[in-house]
């Protein structure tokens, strides 16, 4: 029976090396987050950033072997770590399938930001300039608190492998 473990990073090294390339890529759709903040029409960096997101979301799970299929080809039993890890970290996001509801329910957690986000943007260009700025830092720190916590899920299943 296949286990499932060439999906997941195989050594500490690994799950370090996907946590950094993890991190960039928050970093480079954080910046592109702003972009879109920048431009003063109401709702479209709403409608970016949930997409944004959910990509972001469903990419680093990817890269942690720690999408829902994913989780699902494990054996019972690493399955059942890899959950109650992601419960114990908080990360709600980590192998579940990623739905609209659940993505919003995130990004309520940020709702001040957003908020000082939306409101910035009826000032002209300093306002435009703080919406973007407001929206880099929320979305990288959503996307860094979901990469760390994939990272700690990994490291839990390889403390359980060996």
């Amino acid at each position: 029976m296949d286990s499932g473990w060439e999906l997941l990073p195989g050594s500490p090294e690994d799950v370090a090396e996907v946590r950094e390339r993890c991190r960039r890529m928050v970093r480079r759709r954080a910046a592109v987050s702003a972009g879109f903040s920048a431009v003063p029409l109401p709702g479209l960096d709403i409608v970016s950033d949930l997409k944004l997101f959910t990509q972001l979301i469903e990419d680093v799970n990817r890269e942690f072997g720690l999408t829902a299929e994913q989780v699902d080809k494990l054996q019972p039993h690493y399955r059942l770590i890899a959950y109650q890890a992601a419960v114990s970290v908080g990360g709600s996001l980590v192998g579940r399938l990623i739905t609209r509801d659940l993505l919003v329910k995130v990004v309520q957690k940020s709702g001040k930001k957003l908020v000082a986000k939306q409101a910035s943007k009826f000032v002209p260009l300093a306002g435009q300039a703080a919406s973007a700025a407001i929206g880099f830092f929320a979305f990288r720190q959503i996307g860094y608190q979901h990469v760390e916590a994939c990272a700690k899920v990994a490291q839990e299943l390889l403390a359980a492998k060996r």
